[in-house]
C-alpha cells in the first residue's frame, strides 16, 4: 500500500509540473520571492564569466543613483547575464543594477529584474538578429524578446534589459 501512495504522490508531482503556467511569476508576491544574491556573489558571477561593469559615480551603494549595484539582484538575471555573453560571444558591460533612480514596477532594476548593459555594435547585432523584434515600449524604446522570455530595450544610450528568468541557463 506504501507504494501507491508513493506513486500517486509522484504522479501527482509530475502533473503539477506538466500543468500549464506551472513555475510562471502569478502575483507581485511571487516575483518578489526571487532567489536574491548579494552585490559581491554577483560581482563574482560577472567576472568568472568576463562580464565588466561601470559606475559613473565609481560606487556601488544601492541608495545612490549615481552608483552601479548589484545588492538584491536575482540570481536569474544574474544567470540571464552570463547567458547572454556565453551565447553571443560579446563583450558584456553593466552600467545600471538595482541601485535606487530607475523607474518603479514589480520587474523594475531596484526589484531585481533588470540590468543597463552599455551599447556595442556585437551585442547589439546579437540582440536584433537572434531575438524577436516585439515593437516599441511605451516610452518609445525599441524592444525584442529572447525565445525563454527576457525582454531587451534599446534605450538609446544603453540596453535596458527584463530577465524574467535566467535565459536557459
Amino acid at each position: 500500500m506504501k507504494i501507491r501512495s508513493v506513486l500517486s504522490a509522484f504522479a501527482l508531482l509530475v502533473g503539477a509540473l506538466l500543468a500549464p503556467g506551472f513555475g510562471v511569476l502569478t502575483s507581485a508576491g511571487d516575483a518578489l520571492a526571487a532567489t536574491k544574491i548579494s552585490h559581491s556573489t554577483a560581482t563574482s558571477m560577472f567576472s568568472s564569466s568576463g562580464i565588466t561593469w561601470s559606475s559613473s559615480g565609481g560606487c556601488s551603494d544601492r541608495n545612490n543613483a549615481s552608483c552601479t549595484s548589484f545588492e538584491q539582484l536575482n540570481l536569474d538575471t544574474a544567470k540571464g547575464a552570463q547567458t547572454l555573453r556565453s551565447s553571443s560571444g560579446c563583450a558584456v558591460n553593466l552600467t545600471g543594477g538595482t541601485e535606487t533612480g530607475h523607474a518603479s514596477g514589480t520587474y523594475s532594476h531596484w526589484n531585481g529584474y533588470k540590468l543597463d548593459m552599455s551599447k556595442y555594435t556585437c551585442v547589439g547585432d546579437y540582440i536584433k538578429n537572434t531575438f524577436a523584434y516585439i515593437g516599441l515600449r511605451g516610452d518609445g524604446a525599441a524592444q525584442w524578446k529572447s525565445g525563454a522570455g527576457n525582454v531587451y530595450a534599446d534605450e538609446g544610450n544603453h540596453w535596458d534589459v527584463t530577465f524574467y528568468n535566467c535565459g536557459g541557463c
